[in-house]
């Protein structure tokens, strides 16, 4: 059991030296960068143009193809910004409270995206900007639950103590995603139930599942590429923040 867990703990930590890290994430991001150029326009040209008109809401509903890809990145995103905080917290991975650093951001402004466009969607179709159901509820604490980590975080001068209560608060956050998840079906809600994830399959017409997915691939590979550019920015400004420090010892 002891050689299991140092094991473990040596493949774990196996990948927390910073350099070996750059060198990954060097060789990583032009591939990821250049993916996410090449099918952005694809996707949106397949979403917006190429897809069929909704029989009920028109060309409106073309709004899905940036809304619902975004409310999906909105609750990975933040499951990636838990899982590294929890690792980070509980075994002291100096790269995994990089990566939960570098991700909140990303995930706010998904976030963000969703709950703009699900609006801009809901004035036509249900008659209103915003209503306080579960779902559009649910997701706006999400969205402060970003904003509470990024702020939580630089809230100390001891930076090790802001990531503490940062982890903690996005770890205790995570009992919202199952929430989110499944408001449409605990709550009478004016969001639709999903059509999309579920056990019984899908509930929407090829024509349009093929470019919402892409446009799903789209955003998740940004994700990636933004993630490494942001950890490669940090861990460069802790180095230059080292240096300084050691230069004015």
């Amino acid at each position: 059991m002891a050689r299991a867990d140092a094991a473990d703990g040596g493949a774990l930590h196996r990948y927390a030296n910073p350099l070996r890290f750059q060198r990954i994430a060097d060789a990583v991001y032009p591939w990821v960068l250049g993916a996410t150029a090449a099918l952005a326009p694809i996707g949106l040209w397949w979403a917006l143009v190429v897809a069929p008109a909704d029989y009920q809401q028109g060309d409106a509903y073309r709004i899905i193809f940036v809304h619902v890809p975004a409310a999906w990145m909105a609750l990975f995103t933040y499951l990636v910004l838990a899982v590294a905080a929890a690792v980070g917290l509980i075994w002291r991975h100096p790269l995994a409270e990089v990566a939960a650093r570098a991700a909140a951001p990303i995930g706010a402004c998904f976030t963000a995206i969703a709950l703009l466009t699900g609006s801009i969607w809901g004035k036509p179709m249900w008659g209103t900007w915003w209503e306080w159901d579960a779902r559009l509820t649910s997701v706006l604490i999400l969205f402060f639950l970003y904003l509470g980590y990024i702020a939580l975080h630089d809230a100390f001068d001891d930076v090790a103590r802001g990531a503490r209560a940062a982890a903690i608060l996005a770890i205790v956050g995570v009992v919202n995603l199952p929430i989110i998840k499944f408001s449409v079906d605990w709550w009478n809600t004016l969001h639709q139930p999903a059509t999309v994830m579920r056990l019984d399959g899908p509930r929407i017409d090829p024509a349009m599942l093929w470019p919402l997915l892409l446009m799903a691939l789209v955003y998740k590979l940004y994700f990636v590429a933004v993630l490494l550019l942001r950890m490669r920015a940090e861990l460069t400004g802790r180095r230059i923040a080292n240096l300084r420090a050691a230069q004015g010892a």
